[in-house]
């Protein structure tokens, strides 16, 4: 037998071993939270008193709590931290800059702009608005991501990843300024709404919101896990990925939009929470390196921890108040951001 060959062999099988060690830690982590975030709150349940009521043995008042206040909340913020991180790994390997996220392209700025009109015209009180606020938000991050890609466009020339985060800076100042002019014009129900949705509040606690948002993660997720080997390919340089054959634009385009479908579904009904899409990534290839197939489903249990785990501190922290989520992990990610901004440049 090949010796090469055998070593090669022992050491796929040790990493492919450490990589499901990693999955099955980090889906006990997430468990651990999620029974956490189930026994937090003003109104106190205890570890036994939660887990008969989620076998059918609780209280009526009991089952109100858990079923129709903590659970769905917990759902969403662990669906909002999986769409935000798998956007922000796309981002990053596309771009090929590894401190980009959503907010750069100008998706979460473009998303609070539209949800703003919205909710300044057809406000958020309609059955249909669970449904329809993901669309308004995708609407306002793809306009915005577009617009985006033609400013960076250099003539006879592709967009190059720079100067799309630099216009994607700019383009954000300008639609952050709008959407604060806007914001004037609500009223007082109106402007408490889009004050907690862009602090980074968990705001659609309820089912209605997690079966919209559901089929936008589990859908689009399963394609960008389909094209994890294009991802790895693209995350070697735009030229490299030509040299193998690969449609960069068209690879780009596609996944760009995935990008924006995801973090627009998320932002309509998490808020404006920052930095997971940069954070979660980066931890996750510490975790399991780089090859996306196994990447992005880490990047998705990461980013489901980070936001279940700042949005159970937020509810819990200031009691009877409540601290945004999004403040929680930009306490996180601000220090962090530094952090490898400071490390690039060395």
């Amino acid at each position: 037998m090949n010796p090469v060959r055998e070593l090669v062999r022992t050491d796929r099988g040790r990493r492919l071993s450490r990589n499901h060690g990693v999955v099955v830690i980090l889906c006990g982590i997430l468990l651990f939270t999620l029974l956490v975030s189930m026994n937090t709150g003003q109104i106190r349940l205890s570890p036994f008193d939660t887990l008969r009521t989620l076998f059918g043995g609780g209280s009526g008042k009991e089952n109100l709590v858990l079923f129709q206040f903590r659970l769905p909340r917990i759902v969403i913020s662990i669906l909002v931290g999986a769409g935000l991180s798998i956007s922000g790994r796309i981002i990053q390997a596309v771009l090929g800059n590894s401190l980009a996220d959503p907010g750069l392209l100008g998706i979460h700025a473009g998303a609070g702009f539209a949800v703003t009109m919205y909710v300044l015209f057809l406000g958020t009180q309609s059955f249909l608005a669970v449904f329809t606020m993901p669309f308004i938000a995708m609407a306002g991050g793809g306009v915005t991501s577009f617009f985006i890609y033609i400013l960076a466009y250099a003539r006879r020339r592709e967009a190059s990843p720079v100067r799309l985060i630099l216009v994607g800076v700019a383009l954000q100042a300008g639609l952050t300024a709008l959407t604060t002019v806007t914001v004037v014009r609500l009223d007082e129900t109106q402007y408490n709404f889009v004050a907690a949705w862009q602090a980074g509040t968990i705001w659609g606690a309820n089912w209605n919101y997690v079966m919209a948002l559901l089929p936008w993660i589990f859908i689009l997720g399963f394609y960008v896990w389909s094209k994890a080997l294009v991802l790895d390919v693209l995350s070697l340089g735009e030229e490299v990925a030509g040299g193998l054959g690969i449609s960069v634009s068209r690879q780009r385009i596609f996944l760009l939009s995935s990008a924006v479908a995801l973090a627009g579904s998320c932002v309509a009904v998490g808020g404006g929470i920052g930095f997971v899409g940069l954070i979660a990534p980066h931890l996750a290839a510490k975790l399991v390196g780089s090859r996306h197939q196994i990447l992005l489903p880490v990047c998705a249990l990461t980013g489901s921890v980070l936001v279940l785990a700042a949005d159970t501190v937020g509810r819990t922290i200031v009691q009877p108040s409540e601290l945004p989520a999004g403040l929680v992990t930009a306490v996180i990610g601000a220090p962090y951001f530094l952090y490898l901004l400071r490390k690039r440049r060395n």
